[in-house]
């Protein structure tokens, strides 16, 4: 599973608004000193001791929630045979379920299964060729089935449930990674809607399959499964496992039948229906399908053709071919997720995935991160399945790490290091006002698994396991791991045991301060150098009250004349110095000089230091550093020459670093400075370096590049196009009037978005309005939310306040009834822009508050007042 773009806007928007005390570090490490040195003080001097000082509770801590164990296995779910149809009017399923099942361990006389919302219209067992009735109570969740006698571990038998599923009638639920939890999903059933086809398609994880099919519905249980689909002609379909036959049918509808012979986790089963193009592909024989929209058939591959290669990498690195019959990815609209790693048939968000060939030279890596994750799923996720939620990271942190073992290995170290950065960003935001144990028993509800921790920590943390056994132990205790647990459930001691008996080391320690408790090490790091001496100092800052002081094997590199040297330290204590021999001072002391310590990090070092880290860099990590500790400083010589020599580095996130650092430039090399970023804007082959050297230069204020500007608007990028024009949008240029408003019939969701900024800040004309209201449907719901409706809402402040209704009635139509919460969320900030000069839209904003049903949007509402 693939964090959702909600799960995103929610972090940022939490980030933004939460109280600055909350980023303050909440105490002071203990003293190094044992309390047990302390002399006991006489009777008389205990009677006037001061009070104990008050514990200071962290902001972060979260409440304490109650324990969550794996599920007990009462029966074992060996197989599910699925016969479905489809009401879509009514946007009902209607089933026949036959599930063989066989009690664990004990005898059984009842059969209790997962069904939420169903009418349920008989229950039978099923013997050879005949069928008996059974009795049973049903409470719209649980299907209590009494069997005809008590049946043993040795016996399995089959039960047939004929029903029919509504989860349109289920109330909503779910989380920021997967925002509703219905399980089913009927999208533009009626085809009234022109902008996108008609539907079908599941969402499993974490128990939403028993939403249309009965089930045990835990991650501990594995089934294999054969699921017939009904439909009607014209449409396609992708389940699990392979295509055994398709017949037309009597009425004119087909039925497709998919069969996997492999077994897997209820909450992996998918199904999908709808006006596919099938782009066909393979890998060791086994087919390799990319279901999308018919008009994105010529890029299809061009996003997803990496695949058969990432299906080859994945299998050499860990030594374990790809296990399942075939691999297809399918992009549907309006998912509840990013997307999501059902066995042998991955679903995406349709906005992940589906572009033109004009939009591809700016999708970036993402795309492809995000089908190497939910591939490397089919290992850890899939074949070897966490066997409750409180372990999910042993899914999730893989299929995370996934997207930096693949950009190492397709684009190199630097673009690797660009993950580790990013991801350890997203922990970083999130770690604000949340730190729990990424393994952690206790929670409130399962889907708060599915968080930073559990994606970014989790990958952070198992690349600093990888750096410290090594590369052949890492991937050899992989291999061990999934080979000894292939097809069955883990939990983290198994993990554990495979590194230990790899290794030869006990890794409790590793296990235990990186899985098993909260937080993570803030340090303090200084250095001094006397007597042919260096001495480093690592001070561990993070409250020890509620994290624990941390054992960290790090290398620390001392640059001399151009040549490193590298020492492996290990800290221990909550203030350590260790001490190197060299020959003379160095030219740099770099701590955790491999970038691999997930950690808050504030090392000293004199600019000096810095301009030879940048020169002498081994990774990108390190030039970044160099060049965000010196950008504001960016006026001095040394350093603003060394961010124009930036400006040409190899590596485009180099490039960008150093144009962002030079936004707003002050120093002696002004016009030169300014050429450099003319020239970058022009001509820099990255699409996205372009477009923030056009920003950069926006930022200069009372300076005139509408030339750049103008031609930018030529561009073949559309995140250039839009940066332009949201650089003319601070300061228009009437000779550019013209061919801004010619974009107007763009095909680009990021330029209408940058338009309608454009238009907020110049616009005011009838024409300009109807504009909005025209193309707002042809605009990414996460657009909505971010700029677009914002932007109506500021534009129709320009406008007399006759020519709003419209306007005001659409933004408040959308708040109230939109299925989608981006775009609730957008008309809703559209109405409290207009709130300013119509006061009387604070009582429909509360009537829309007070009648919102979904939880996280009603929180996002919250921190908006």
């Amino acid at each position: 599973m693939k964090y959702s773009l909600l799960g995103v806007l929610g972090l940022v928007l939490a980030c933004q608004l939460e109280a600055p005390a909350q980023a303050v570090k909440s105490g002071k490490p203990a003293s190094t000193k044992a309390a047990t040195h302390k002399k006991a003080a006489p009777a008389s001097e205990a009677a006037v001791a001061p009070p104990a000082a008050t514990l200071v509770v962290p902001s972060w801590l979260p409440p304490t929630n109650p324990v969550q164990p794996a599920a007990t296995i009462v029966h074992d779910l060996l197989d599910t045979k699925l016969d479905v149809r489809f009401d879509w009017s009514r946007q009902w399923v209607l089933g026949t379920a036959t599930l063989t099942v066989r009690p664990h361990f004990y005898a059984q006389n009842q059969l209790v299964l997962d069904a939420k919302g169903f009418d349920v219209k008989n229950v039978r067992l099923v013997t050879g060729n005949k069928e008996k009735n059974l009795n049973y109570n049903y409470d719209k969740k649980k299907l209590t089935v009494t069997l005809d006698r008590s049946y043993t571990r040795t016996e399995p038998y089959q039960v047939r449930i004929q029903y029919t599923a509504k989860p349109n009638d289920l109330e909503i639920g779910g989380s920021a990674a997967i925002t509703q939890d219905k399980g089913l999903y009927f999208i533009n059933p009626q085809g009234t809607d022109k902008t996108k086809p008609r539907q079908i398609w599941t969402q499993g994880e974490t128990e939403g399959s028993s939403c249309w099919f009965p089930t045990i519905d835990k991650p501990n249980q594995r089934m294999t499964q054969e699921i017939s689909l009904t439909v009607e002609p014209g449409l396609k379909t992708l389940s699990n496992g392979l295509l055994i036959s398709s017949k037309r049918n009597n009425d004119g509808t087909r039925t497709d039948t998919w069969k996997q012979t492999l077994p897997h986790a209820p909450y992996l089963t998918m199904l999908a229906v709808g006006d596919f193009a099938v782009v066909k592909d393979t890998w060791q024989g086994k087919p390799v399908d990319y279901y999308v929209d018919p008009r994105f058939e010529s890029t299809a591959k061009a996003v997803f053709g990496n695949t058969p290669e990432m299906m080859e990498f994945f299998s050499k690195k860990l030594g374990v071919e790809f296990p399942w019959e075939k691999y297809s990815q399918v992009a549907v609209h309006d998912f509840v997720s990013g997307a999501m790693e059902n066995t042998t048939a991955v679903t995406f968000e349709q906005s992940l995935v589906q572009f033109t060939a004009r939009e591809l030279p700016d999708v970036g890596y993402e795309p492809e991160s995000v089908v190497a994750h939910e591939l490397f799923h089919h290992w850890f996720g899939d074949y070897v399945t966490t066997e409750s939620w409180a372990n999910l990271p042993l899914n999730e942190s893989f299929a995370d790490y996934s997207e930096l073992l693949w950009a190492e290995h397709k684009y190199g170290a630097d673009a690797a290091a660009l993950v580790q950065q990013e991801k350890m960003n997203h922990y970083l935001e999130e770690a604000q006002s949340k730190r729990e144990p990424l393994i952690r028993y206790r929670y409130a509800s399962q889907e708060d698994m599915f968080d930073r921790h559990s994606y970014d920590k989790g990958g952070r943390v198992l690349h600093m396991l990888r750096k410290h056994v090594g590369d052949e132990a890492f991937f050899t205790a992989l291999n061990r791991y999934l080979t000894q647990n292939k097809f069955s459930t883990t939990e983290i001691a198994k993990l554990r045991l495979v590194f230990e008996e790899t290794t030869g080391e006990d890794l409790m320690w590793f296990f235990d301060q990186w899985f098993l408790q909260r937080g993570h090490p803030e340090l303090k790091v200084t250095h001094s150098f006397a007597g042919n001496q260096v001495s480093l100092r690592v001070q561990q800052l993070q409250d020890s009250t509620f994290s624990p002081i941390y054992r960290l094997p790090v290398t620390v590199t001392t640059w001399i004349n151009n040549q490193p040297t590298d020492h492996r330290i290990v800290v221990t204590k909550a203030d350590q110095t260790f001490r190197f021999s060299v020959s003379q001072r160095p030219n740099l002391v770099k701590f955790d000089s491999e970038a691999q310590l997930l950690a808050q990090i504030d090392e000293e070092r004199t600019q000096d230091e810095l301009l030879f880290q940048f020169t002498h860099a081994r990774n990108y990590l390190q030039k970044y550093e160099a060049i965000d500790l010196l950008r504001p400083k960016n006026s001095d010589l040394a350093v603003s020459g060394m961010l124009r020599n930036a400006l040409s580095d190899n590596f485009w996130a180099v490039r960008q670093a150093a144009v962002l650092a030079l936004r707003r430039y002050k120093g002696a090399e002004g016009n030169a400075v300014r050429k450099e970023l003319q020239r970058v804007a022009a001509s820099d082959k990255n699409s996205q370096v372009r477009a923030t050297a056009i920003s950069t230069l926006s930022a200069f204020i009372n300076e005139n590049y509408a030339p750049i500007y103008t031609a930018a608007l030529n561009d073949s990028s559309y995140h250039v196009v839009s940066a332009a024009v949201q650089a003319l949008a601070k300061s228009p240029a009437i000779d550019s009037r013209e061919r801004v408003n010619s974009l107007q019939e763009t095909n680009s969701h990021e330029v209408l978005n940058a338009l309608s900024g454009y238009y907020a800040l110049n616009g005011n004309s009838i024409e300009q309005y109807q504009w909005f209201l025209r193309r707002m449907s042809d605009v990414s719901k996460v657009d909505l939310y971010q700029g677009y409706l914002p932007n109506f809402a500021t534009f129709m402040l320009r406008i007399p306040a006759v020519e709003r209704d419209k306007g005001v009635q659409r933004l408040e139509s959308l708040a109230r009834t939109d299925p989608n919460s981006y775009v609730r969320l957008g008309a809703y900030k559209g109405l409290s822009i207009l709130a300013s000069n119509m006061p009387n839209l604070k009582t429909v904003m509360q009537d829309i508050r007070n009648k919102e049903k979904d939880a996280q949007v009603k929180a996002y509402y919250a921190l908006m007042q």
